[in-house]
């Protein structure tokens, strides 16, 4: 099983026609994704590979029943566009771009309250549900599907995690990369709230960063909540403070948000944590085994 998406959702590309957007667009439809429509203002009528372009996200949801909506719009129009998306009625939107300006994304949360949709990003590689639909950049042969939720801000650790779990044969439920920006749309909590409700994922793999309060945040969600196993790690163990560090999100202020803070506090909430990436997969590969061996844990 997944969450949030599965071989039935049909996503609208915004952007589909810009060369990211049409390249993605190709990899996304060679996974299997439904792709069933795309969207360039101005360019409706046409066709992107085959796909039928509009003008809007209202036409392509009103033309090709779309519910999720994958963006590659530059950064000065992508806040429009999630929130035409969000006006459409888009149930699920991921957002690829990168460098949208901060007062750009306080505009669209205030926009989503209150509303259904759901943002994942932006700056971020999307979601996958292994063996039945990708929205986003990552890639989809390192996936096996299977039982293990992943969750993380960063794109490339995604990969490295998702690779050593594929290694040992251990399969994933869903993926997210919920981005590393200071303001993106669905976070930690979100998804561990699914994951923990979903009958086919039994573990979890929580890959944060320094930066902010989101994973302490999760840790204690995850001590109050949790009824599945999670494996952490905490990207940027070097990091001077004040320093940024890839990610507009990773900065450590005034000493705090610090991964050394972050791991003592996941590790107080009962969460397996791992002092490097290459650790993950044997670190889940041993929660699963003793959880087999012992059902209660």
């Amino acid at each position: 099983m997944a969450i949030w998406i599965d071989k039935d959702t049909r996503v609208v590309v915004q952007g589909i026609t810009g060369r990211e957007g049409s390249f993605h667009t190709a990899q996304c439809r060679e996974y299997g994704t439904q792709i069933v429509a795309g969207v360039t203002p101005g360019k409706g009528g046409m066709s992107q590979d085959g796909v039928p372009v509009y003008n809007t996200v209202k036409e392509a949801v009103e033309q090709e029943a779309a519910n999720a909506s994958m963006i590659f719009v530059p950064p000065p129009f992508a806040a429009d566009a999630i929130m035409e998306a969000v006006d459409a009625e888009i149930q699920l939107i991921v957002c690829i771009t990168e460098g949208i300006p901060i007062l750009d994304m306080v505009r669209v949360i205030h926009f989503m309250q209150g509303r259904e949709s759901r943002l994942i990003g932006p700056n971020c590689p999307g979601i996958i549900s292994p063996g039945q639909c990708k929205i986003g950049i990552m890639p989809g042969p390192i996936h096996q599907q299977g039982a293990v939720g992943c969750i993380s801000r960063s794109g490339t650790l995604t990969y490295e995690a998702v690779q050593q779990l594929t290694s040992r044969n251990i399969g994933q439920s869903t993926c997210i990369g919920i981005g590393g920006d200071p303001i993106i749309g669905t976070g930690f909590i979100d998804a561990l709230k699914a994951f923990n409700e979903d009958p086919e994922t039994d573990s979890v793999v929580m890959i944060g960063e320094i930066g902010g309060s989101a994973e302490e945040e999760a840790a204690e969600y995850i001590e109050a909540n949790m009824k599945k196993p999670v494996v952490g790690f905490i990207a940027g163990h070097t990091a001077p403070p004040g320093r940024r560090m890839g990610h507009a999100g990773a900065i450590i202020s005034q000493g705090q948000g610090t991964a050394a803070e972050k791991m003592e506090k996941m590790r107080q909430c009962g969460i397996q944590v791992v002092e490097s990436p290459a650790e993950i997969g044997a670190a889940m590969e041993a929660v699963l085994s003793q959880r087999s061996e012992n059902p209660r844990v």
